[in-house]
């Protein structure tokens, strides 16, 4: 009974905050959609703590976004037309942290610790990216990941002071909230998922220089297998240091 009313409860906040970001025009309605389903699935394997989790990661998604949203726009950097995200940008960010739902739901208690942890990698990864594209994008001394020449703002696998603190900062906040929403308490171990969220954001820097500037992969590519590799990274790390 008490799973039938949590998914319950999760349907319900679902519903209602995908309603109110295509409203607020932070999500069109193809996002809208993947959102609802992607909350559904970590809900239903997860819990309800882990889909608070990822609703806290959207909602500071969506904060970052208006950052300075003018500056961006007047020079294109924005995503969509108001900085709405669309279900490709959603199911980028979206499906590592509902593989690790589903994996943890089938790993059982024995590896519940490191499934966890690797969940919250998982978001932490997309916050440190996400925050270091939308906030990042405002230092104009940027480099070049692989070279370390300065390019333009916005270059695939540009890195700048800026962006590479507010990327740790979100890695390090993720992790922290992570960690007292589905512990309840302080722990050295959350800076595992910081470290790795904060490699993954630097592998998606990497990857956009190389495969996704050539055409290879997609930026949602890119999103999406970065926060696999950042999960993957933590639970190894987890492994050997638990």
């Amino acid at each position: 009974m008490e799973f039938i009313i949590e998914l319950a409860l999760v349907i319900t906040l679902s519903v209602f905050l995908c309603i109110a970001a295509f409203a607020l025009k932070f999500l069109t309605f193809g996002g809208a959609i993947a959102s609802l389903v992607i909350g559904i699935i970590v809900g239903a394997f997860g819990g309800f703590e882990w889909f608070v989790l990822l609703m806290i990661f959207v909602m500071t998604g969506f904060a970052a976004t208006r950052v300075s949203f003018m500056k961006k726009k007047a020079a294109g950097l924005q995503e969509g037309v108001s900085g709405e995200r669309t279900h490709m940008n959603i199911l980028g960010v979206g499906i590592p942290p509902c593989i690790f739902a589903v994996l943890a739901y089938f790993a059982g208690d024995e590896h519940a610790l490191i499934m966890t942890i690797g969940f919250i990698a998982s978001i932490s990864v997309a916050a440190a990216d996400t925050v270091a594209s939308e906030i990042g994008v405002k230092d104009q001394n940027v480099w070049l990941c692989t070279t370390f020449k300065h390019v333009p703002p916005g270059t695939n696998g540009g890195i700048s002071v800026l962006g590479t603190v507010v990327a740790l900062v979100a890695a390090f906040a993720t992790s922290l909230l992570g960690w007292l929403v589905l512990y309840q308490e302080l722990n050295l171990y959350l800076l595992i998922p910081t470290i790795a969220g904060f490699i993954g954001c630097y592998l998606d820097s990497i990857l956009g220089a190389t495969l996704e500037d050539r055409g290879y992969i997609s930026k949602y590519t890119n999103n999406a297998t970065t926060g696999v590799m950042g999960a993957l990274i933590a639970m190894a790390m987890a492994y050997f240091i638990i």
